[in-house]
């Protein structure tokens, strides 16, 4: 279905979102919002996409919230916070593997929409910041509890107590992406790799990110205990058997997701 403030493809088992609102730079309105609650949706629904390219058109991946939409408005009532973390983890609970491809700027709103993919790929020259506190308030989708997680607590209130910007360069030595590509590369590199991924067993790529998940949010107890039910799940699968019997065989396994 047609969508106002993004764009939506399928290319085989491969989606690809795009913010599509470039004249301010992809700047989160109360539309986009709606917009991207929905696509989540259909591709929750579909059982042929298995991995998500998320990116943004024009001169950035997101800017952020917009703010001239909210000034006059009371952005920070409860339900409208709560409501737009919502989205953020629908994105990252989604049963797909998602990919940000960030190029420009990745700051506040945008930045949390990174995090809540499961990997980031950089342009050269792209910036990443949650300067929220310099308008008062604080990263409210889910910035002051996924930035911690990602590149620990003190440099995650670092970035949110100063609100200044870190090049992409740095981003990738503190471990908020996972690789920094040339610009003029950004989306061949996803596409690269999403195409590994895709070769990947869909049940145990579902099931490893179900166990991380999980784990970021339990003890290790029970996290363990939780790993060992998934990797039993595993061990009966055909998809187990066809990969060994492959890896015997020498040639290239075939995967179904069961």
């Amino acid at each position: 279905m047609p969508y106002e403030t993004l764009l939506y493809r399928k290319e085989g088992s491969l989606a690809v979102i795009t913010l599509n609102r470039p004249d301010r730079l992809n700047a989160l309105s109360r539309q986009l919002w709606q917009d991207m609650n929905a696509v989540l949706d259909e591709i929750e629904g579909d059982g042929e996409v298995r991995v998500v390219i998320l990116h943004g058109n024009g001169r950035a991946f997101c800017a952020g919230a917009d703010i001239r939409e909210r000034v006059d408005t009371e952005a920070a009532t409860p339900p409208l916070a709560r409501a737009t973390s919502a989205v953020f983890t629908k994105l990252e609970n989604l049963s797909k593997v998602t990919i940000a491809a960030i190029h420009g700027f990745a700051l506040g709103g945008g930045c949390e929409l990174a995090m809540a993919c499961d990997l980031r790929i950089a342009a050269e020259g792209s910036q990443f910041g949650q300067p929220e506190v310099k308008l008062g308030i604080l990263p409210g989708a889910g910035g002051t509890q996924r930035l911690p997680r990602l590149i620990g607590s003190g440099r995650a209130k670092e970035l949110m107590y100063v609100g200044d910007f870190i090049p992409a360069s740095t981003a990738f030595q503190w471990g908020l992406v996972n690789r920094v590509v040339p610009a003029d590369r950004l989306l061949d590199e996803a596409r690269a790799f999403a195409n590994v991924l895709l070769e990947r067993p869909p049940l145990a790529l579902r099931l490893i990110k179900s166990c991380v998940q999980v784990g970021l949010q339990t003890d290790l107890h029970s996290g363990l205990e939780y790993e060992a039910r998934c990797s039993y799940i595993l061990n009966t699968s055909e998809d187990r058997k066809e990969g060994m019997r492959a890896f015997v065989e020498k040639r290239k396994p075939v995967f179904h997701g069961r």
